[in-house]
């Protein structure tokens, strides 16, 4: 099996995640795509996100409709710390020794991996694919030096560049702003239905692609 997996907070899912895993699972011809929530962070800057189990029924929502895109708790239901290559080898386990696996994430999370936990144990156990994007530099040289081997294992696939981020929903969700077409409907009707975002506790970081 060709697994996807992409994390992420998901505060809330919006299209611009639901285009990139369909673009990655068509691109690379995957069986499937993993969309991971990730579990309750710490407090950061003083904001916080959402609670999991919102997040968690808000990806549950969004890909109701597509056989392919698939919710994962493999981080919401695991103990911390919560590293990328602890998910991965989950992750294998579940699905069998045959499983190859592409790790999904943003060009910005490459540049910063050689700062992730254990990453050439990382690179050994899956392929990395990168969102590539113009604003980000991407210096091939430098990741080489901290991680010899590291071009072999990533996949740069181009993706269209959408300005739909977290922050700027949460945002408009706060000053009565209209969501639609930005996310799912149903996930818009349970974030309005749940009240989320509205000024008592809104402040939520921005949660666009997991790194760690």
């Amino acid at each position: 099996m060709r697994l996807g997996v992409l994390g992420g907070t998901f505060d809330p899912i919006h299209l611009g995640h639901l285009i990139l895993a369909e673009e990655a699972r068509d691109r690379l011809r995957l069986d499937r795509v993993l969309l991971a929530p990730a579990a309750d962070p710490p407090h950061k800057d003083g904001r916080r996100v959402s609670p999991a189990e919102h997040r968690v029924r808000m990806v549950a929502l969004a890909v109701a409709d597509n056989p392919h895109l698939v919710l994962s708790r493999v981080d919401v239901d695991r103990p911390g710390p919560h590293f990328t290559l602890d998910m991965v080898r989950l992750l294998l386990a579940e699905h069998g020794p045959d499983t190859e696996l592409f790790f999904l994430m943003g060009q910005d999370s490459l540049v910063d991996l050689p700062t992730w936990h254990r990453p050439r144990e990382l690179m050994a156990l899956c392929r990395l694919v990168a969102f590539s994007r113009p604003d980000v530099p991407l210096d091939w040289e430098a990741l080489e030096a901290a991680l010899p081997g590291v071009r072999e294992q990533v996949i740069l696939l181009p993706m269209p560049l959408l300005q739909i981020s977290g922050t700027d929903l949460r945002q408009r969700v706060r000053e009565g702003r209209t969501i639609r077409y930005q996310v799912p409907a149903a996930v818009e009707a349970y974030i309005l239905a749940q009240g989320l975002y509205r000024p008592r506790g809104a402040d939520a970081w921005d949660d666009d692609l997991q790194s760690d």
